[in-house]
C-alpha cells in the first residue's frame, strides 16, 4: 500500500503533531505551548503524509510577511513544522512533500519560501541557500567593560512584568521590521509565544524578566531575559540567559546592555541568535572575552525568481543576465535580466547573453544581501561569463546592514 499526501485536517491535527514531536526526540512540550501551536497552525497551508491509519510525514508554511533590501515586507512561506517518521525513510517522502509544498507557494503567489534547518544539509537539494548568519555570544563580564555613547544616561530602565507590557514591546519590534532584512513581520497571535515560560524549559534558570528602556515617557526598547544562580567559593557566578534585546536608537541600546553587563551576582552573559552586526560588539573593551560563534540561520529560496528579485532594491546600479538552474522548479531555469538601483528593480525573461551562471540556490543566499555573490564565485558556486558583472551584482546584492531573523518558527 502506498503512501497518502493530503491538506491537514484540523481533526487529525494532534497525530500530526505528535508525528512530529516524535521525530524531533519525542520529548513532550507544555500544555500551554502545545495549544498555542495549535492555534497559530494555518492548516489549510499545511500538509501531511499518511500510510494508512498512520501519520508519518508533516510539513506547514506559514504565511509570513519577509522585510527585503530596500525594506519591502515580502510575502513569504515560513516552512516549518517538517518532518519524517523514522520507519519511512528513503522512500520519497520528504521530497514529495517539498514539491507539494513549493508547488502550493507558488499557486499562493508568494515568491519566496524560508525555513531554519534542524540539520543544514537536507534542504539544499530542494533549492534553499543559507541567507542570513546569527551570532551567539558567552560574554564573560567580569572582565569585559562597556564604552556607552552619549545620552545613555538620559534613558530610564523599570523592571516590568512581561505580560503586562507585551503590547509596548511589540511596538518597538514592529518599529524595526523595516530596517533589516530578514526579519518577519508577526502574525497576529505569534507575540504570545515569547512568554511562554514552563519551568521544565528554563534549565534552572529564574522566570522570564523584562526591562523597559524609556525616554520621555515613551518607550524606546526592552530585554527579556532569565538569571541562572550559580556560586563558587569565591562567590557568585550567575549568569543572565538573554532572550530579546531590542531598541529604537543608540542610547537605548547601550543602557539595556549595560543593564544586562551589571546585573547583581551574575558573571556572564550567554546571548543566542543576535545579529552579526550587533553595536555591543563596538562598545566592548575584549572582543575575545566573548566567544562569538557564528550559526546559520534563515535558509532561503526563490519560488518565483523573477517576482522576488523585482521586490528588492540594490545598493548600486545594476543590469544583469543571470543564467539560473533550477532543476526542482523549472519554471525559474533560464536567463532573467535583471535591472535595479536603490530606487527599484525589474526583473523579466531574456534571450540575451548571460552575464552570470548560477542555481536558485546561491541567488537564495545572495537574495538578503548577507552572503556577497563574490564569496559564493570563489567557492565555484557562481560563474562570471562577462567580466565585471560579478563584481557589479555581488555589490548591487549586499545590504548595508547584516539580515537577521531574530527567532525561529
Amino acid at each position: 500500500m502506498g503512501t497518502d499526501l493530503r491538506v491537514l485536517r484540523r481533526e487529525d491535527w494532534d497525530e500530526w503533531y505528535d508525528n512530529l514531536i516524535r521525530a524531533f526526540g519525542g520529548i513532550p512540550e507544555s500544555a500551554e505551548e502545545r495549544a498555542l501551536f495549535r492555534e497559530l497552525t494555518e492548516t489549510d497551508r499545511s500538509i501531511g503524509t499518511w500510510d494508512g491509519d498512520a501519520c508519518v510525514g508533516t510539513a506547514g508554511a506559514f504565511s509570513f510577511r519577509l522585510t527585503v533590501p530596500g525594506g519591502a515586507a515580502v510575502p513569504a512561506a515560513g516552512v516549518t513544522m517538517v518532518s519524517v517518521a523514522a520507519t519511512h525513510r528513503r522512500r520519497g517522502v520528504l521530497t514529495s512533500m517539498m514539491r507539494r509544498q513549493l508547488d502550493d507557494v507558488r499557486s499562493w503567489g508568494e515568491p519566496l519560501a524560508v525555513l531554519t534547518a534542524s540539520e543544514p544539509a537536507i534542504y539544499g537539494r530542494f533549492g534553499y541557500g543559507v541567507g542570513t548568519y546569527h551570532v551567539n555570544a558567552e560574554i564573560d563580564t567580569t572582565r569585559v567593560r562597556l564604552s556607552v555613547p552619549l545620552g545613555t544616561d538620559d534613558v530610564r530602565l523599570r523592571y516590568a512584568e512581561p505580560a503586562d507590557v507585551l503590547d509596548a514591546c511589540e511596538a518597538v519590534y514592529a518599529q524595526l521590521v523595516a530596517r533589516r532584512p530578514g526579519m518577519v513581520a508577526r502574525i497576529a497571535g505569534w507575540e504570545r509565544l515569547w512568554l511562554l515560560d514552563p519551568e521544565s524549559e528554563r534549565d534552572g534558570a529564574s522566570p522570564l524578566q523584562c526591562v523597559l528602556a524609556e525616554r520621555d515617557g515613551e518607550v524606546v526598547g526592552y530585554a527579556r531575559f532569565r538569571i541562572k544562580g550559580d556560586w563558587e567559593a569565591a562567590g557568585p557566578k550567575g549568569t543572565v540567559v538573554v532572550q530579546d534585546v531590542d531598541a529604537l536608537d543608540p542610547a537605548a541600546h547601550a543602557a539595556l546592555w549595560r543593564f544586562l553587563f551589571e546585573i547583581d551576582l551574575t558573571s556572564r552573559i550567554d546571548a543566542r541568535r543576535r545579529p552579526l552586526d550587533e553595536p555591543w560588539q563596538h562598545m566592548v573593551s575584549d572582543i575575545r572575552r566573548c566567544s562569538l560563534l557564528v550559526r546559520d540561520s534563515l535558509h532561503v529560496r526563490l519560488v518565483d525568481v523573477g517576482a522576488a528579485l523585482q521586490a528588492r532594491t540594490y545598493q548600486a546600479p545594476v543590469d544583469v543576465v543571470l543564467e539560473v538552474e533550477d532543476a526542482f522548479c523549472p519554471w525559474n531555469e533560464g536567463r532573467w535580466r535583471l535591472t535595479g538601483d536603490p530606487k527599484g528593480a525589474s526583473c523579466e525573461r531574456t534571450a540575451d547573453a548571460a552575464d552570470l551562471a548560477l542555481s536558485v540556490r546561491e541567488l537564495g543566499s545572495a537574495y538578503l544581501g548577507g552572503v556577497p555573490l563574490a564569496s559564493l564565485a570563489a567557492a565555484g558556486r557562481v560563474r562570471e561569463l562577462r567580466q565585471g558583472a560579478l563584481t557589479e551584482a555581488s555589490l548591487a546584492f549586499g545590504s548595508a546592514v547584516a539580515p537577521w531573523l531574530p527567532h525561529g518558527f
